[in-house]
């Protein structure tokens, strides 16, 4: 039951509606606060429509949210006209929020749990008011177990797992994307699956199986369908070789309860076969199998290979009509006669993959030295609504200066994608090569295919696989050992902005490469794109544009900077945004469209970017002027405008420039075996081990990295940009608080800019104005962190700015410009004509990150 002093027992509980008279018009308001505990997304199905007439064309998604006010906690359904809030990341588990308005509806189903009310009724959640993070309110979230909480209108003291409320669904799909499994049922059913086959297993020793695969193949192929006629109950015994990430195929046309799929491909002395897994049975059993298991099956039907023009069979494995037994045997169980062959590998090192084609497949070991941030793309397959995270990895195995870079989508194994730390050994199986040809033979990477699959040290996965004992293992595993902690330490990093392969050099092989199609968009259509960017994803835009200023800030110190301003633009406009003291704000539904830009009012002047709502500049979860898009609100004046361009050249001159040279990594010292970690790394191959926090030895203090505070110019009109976005500049790897740092970066994590170490202190913004009608837009460029292209590498070139935009980053032949001398320079970009080419990242909240990585200069 509640607690007493449940505020939902005083606000709820009076508008519960009687049996059957919910009224979907009903509402009352919570203006206390309230705490997000969870939010929980699932696929609409075929009732849609009637819980939901007014947003019929809202989107396939639903959310739940467990919300609770500190002494009871209650499941409502957001309004699909707040899905935004939880797609942009704005609305997530921590905060608060208040001015809650619920109204009465009926669910879809009666789930066990205790999370819905009783007689078919429960909440839906119309509008809300976020809480700013800095706002202090009653409690703290780590003092509260929310897990503990009762459920408000329940008598129940221990709940079963949630179900959605709106949807004839038995599972939740996670936030961020399709793949992956999401919610305590899959973990329950595991466990459940696990402990009631050790409660049957089979002491015996010796076991054959009553049919082989080729028996299947050959009786349903051919004609003689004895045995496979309906559900076959001969007990097959076969080694699973690949598996398959979830297929998720819920359909808003479709009630399907649980509309999962997974494919094995099992072997045993005859032959190969696919195994599909439907429905609940990947909920029982997809965590519990991998590749080199032994499996028993019974009761499974032999159906026509999925793809018919195979001419071959798959087995078919459901929950129902009829259900399949399915259990993991031990391989001193099975007869030496009928023990299926172990699986195969194809491992290929940095130098043979250099002549691997594009689109062979191999398997790869490494030393994880980059781990990036997960990011989002749209789905290519043709529906268009699917979002694709992925991340990129950078292995190095000793032998070839060229490290293997691989684009690693999700596979169905978020644990291990959680430990995916520097420093870790990875292997990946089943990937795919990529190869450009217009990048050189050199510029390749790896990614996923249907069966890739994911090994990390810290989890006690290489000791498990059979591949520990293969000669490309064994030598690499040689060569890691060889290795110095403290060398591989200061190359590590993990997150941050990165683009791979590297872009092209020139517009012509810009346009090859897009097939003459640039897609150029105005200003106004690049801020529609913008504003549809949902959390994380990542999206090119190309624009046309001249550059009317340059400033080079360093992380912490953006109220000192070095800046450059085309005279002809630095006229100052009246500012076309405005500041509300307010630092909360009111999402109804559906909630406003915001807008980043807007008009000036003379003709004359460009437009410029404005936040879509007020807030206060101690809002930094809800400010909408972008820490990385650099939202202008004004183009500032020259302190003394005859001297214009003069002036300002003069004190850049005069100044100091800043020490380029980055800091060293200092970990603590604790001991004085410089091969602590990646010892502990290779040890896991031989046994099951532990993850050890211990840290290397300390590296010497860097006594040069306080730059010359001279260096910047400090004046009351200095351009107003708001810093860079933490996830946009990559961190130093901290292995005394790596699960902090990956936390950070992960998805729906946040960093904070005193927590870790940067790799760069400075950055650059540059103002782009729109030719096509005015817009300006701020983005960062990051020269001194770019990859260039294999051929920039190969080819001499100097550091001038039309070189280092093109380029995308500084000349690898002369040392780089410092930033004084990059800015006294800038002066070269007067009135140039430019193909930018930018990368947009939606960061979460108010926060869209604007990358320049690509400035191509019109000829004519």
């Amino acid at each position: 039951m509640a607690a007493a002093g449940c505020l939902f027992q005083r606000t709820l509980a009076r508008s519960r509606p009687g049996t059957n008279k919910a009224s979907p018009s009903s509402s009352v308001v919570c203006r206390e606060f309230l705490y997000v505990v969870d939010l929980q997304r699932y696929t609409r199905d075929q009732g849609f429509p009637v819980y939901f007439p007014q947003a019929v064309l809202k989107g396939d998604d639903l959310y739940d949210a467990t919300l609770s006010d500190g002494d009871c906690r209650v499941q409502v359904t957001m309004d699909p006209g707040l899905n935004r809030l939880v797609e942009r990341n704005i609305l997530r588990p921590g905060l608060a929020v208040r001015h809650a308005t619920f109204s009465t509806a009926i669910t879809a189903q009666l789930p066990e749990c205790s999370g819905a009310f009783g007689e078919g009724a429960s909440y839906r959640l119309v509008s809300l008011e976020v809480k700013d993070e800095d706002e202090e309110v009653g409690v703290r979230w780590s003092d509260v177990d929310w897990d503990s909480l009762p459920w408000f209108g329940s008598s129940k003291t221990e709940a079963g797992p949630l179900v959605p409320l709106r949807a004839s669904r038995t599972v939740f799909l996670p936030l961020w994307n399709n793949v992956d499994y999401s919610g305590e049922v899959w973990m329950e059913a595991t466990d459940k699956e696990t402990a009631g086959q050790e409660a049957e297993e089979e002491p015996e020793e010796g076991r054959c199986p009553a049919v082989t695969i080729s028996e299947l193949r050959e009786s349903y192929l051919y004609g003689r369908r004895g045995i496979t006629r309906g559900a076959v109950q001969h007990e097959l015994i076969v080694r699973i070789i690949k598996k398959s990430h979830l297929m998720y195929y819920g359909r808003t046309d479709r009630n399907c309860e649980c509309p999962y799929k997974a494919v094995l491909e099992v072997n045993d002395r005859t032959g190969n076969v696919w195994v599909v897994l439907w429905n609940s049975v990947c909920v029982s059993w997809y965590r519990c199998l991998k590749p080199g298991d032994i499996i028993s099956l019974r009761r499974y039907r032999v159906k026509q290979h999925y793809q018919a023009e195979l001419n071959d069979i798959e087995i078919s494995v459901n929950s129902r009509n009829p259900a399949a037994q399915i259990s993991v045997l031990q391989e001193s169980t099975v007869s030496p006669d009928y023990l299926p062959p172990a699986p195969t590998y194809s491992f290929y090192n940095s130098k043979e993959l250099l002549d691997c084609p594009n689109g062979a497949q191999c398997d790869v070991i490494g030393l994880l030295t980059f781990s990036g941030r997960p990011e989002r793309i749209r789905s290519k397959d043709g529906r268009g609504v699917e979002l694709l995270e992925y991340r990129w990895l950078r292995l190095e195995d000793g032998t070839s200066e060229q490290p293997v870079m691989v684009k690693l989508f999700s596979t169905s194994q978020p644990e291990t994608h959680l430990r995916l730390y520097p420093l870790s050994v990875v292997v990946c199986t089943r990937l795919k090569v990529v190869r450009s040809s217009d990048q050189g033979h050199n510029c390749f990477y790896l990614t996923n295919t249907t069966y890739t699959q994911v090994y990390c040290t810290g989890l006690g996965h290489h000791s498990e696989m059979s591949y520990r004992r293969l000669r490309p293992v064994r030598q690499f595993l040689q060569w890691l050992r060889s290795q110095d902690d403290e060398e591989v330490l200061n190359r590590a990093l993990i997150g941050g902005f990165f683009i791979y392969p590297p872009p092209p050099v020139s517009l012509e092989t810009y346009m090859k490469d897009k097939r003459g199609e640039l897609g150029f968009l105005q200003g106004a259509e690049l801020k529609r794109e913008v504003e549809q960017l949902c959390y994380r994803e990542r999206h090119t835009f190309c624009i046309q544009a001249t550059i009317t200023m340059v400033t080079y800030s360093r992380r912490g110190e953006e109220d000192r900077c070095l800046f450059w301003t085309d005279r002809a633009s630095s006229r100052c406009p009246s500012s076309a945004s405005s500041s509300s003291p307010s630092s909360r704000h009111r999402y109804a539904s559906p909630p406003s469209s915001p807008s980043y830009f807007s008009q000036l009012p003379l003709p004359s002047t460009p437009r410029s970017f404005r936040p879509p709502l007020s807030s206060s500049p101690s809002s930094p979860s809800l400010s909408l002027t972008s820490p990385s898009s650099l939202v202008s609100k004004s183009t500032p004046c020259p302190p003394d405008r005859r001297a214009g361009k003069s002036w300002k050249r003069k004190q850049l001159l005069q100044t100091d420039t800043p020490n380029k040279r980055s800091p060293r990594i200092t970990l603590q010292p604790e001991q004085n075996n410089k091969t602590v970690i990646l010892f502990e790394a290779s040890m896991e191959f031989l046994e099951n081990t532990n993850s050890d926090d211990n840290n290397d030895e300390d590296d010497d203090d860097d006594d040069n990295d306080a730059d010359d505070a001279s260096s910047f110019v400090t004046a009351h009109t200095l351009p107003a940009f708001p810093p860079v976005a933490v996830e946009t500049l990559p961190m130093r790897y901290d292995h005394a608080h790596r699960e902090e740092q990956v936390a950070a970066v992960a998805m729906g994590g946040r960093a904070t800019p005193e927590r870790f170490d940067s790799t760069l202190d400075g950055y650059y913004t540059l103002r782009l104005r729109a030719l096509s009608d005015g817009v300006l837009i701020d983005a960062v460029f990051l020269p001194h962190a770019s990859s260039s292209s294999p051929a920039s590498l190969l080819s001499s070139r100097s550091n001038t700015w039309t070189s280092i935009l093109s380029h995308g980053a500084f000349s690898s032949h002369t040392p780089p410009p410092s930033p004084g001398d990059l800015i006294a320079m800038a002066s070269q970009l007067t009135n140039q004509r430019l193909v930018c080419i930018v990368e947009a990242c939606h960061l979460g909240g108010a926060t869209t990150e604007l990358v320049l990585s690509r400035a191509f200069q019109l000829t004519n």
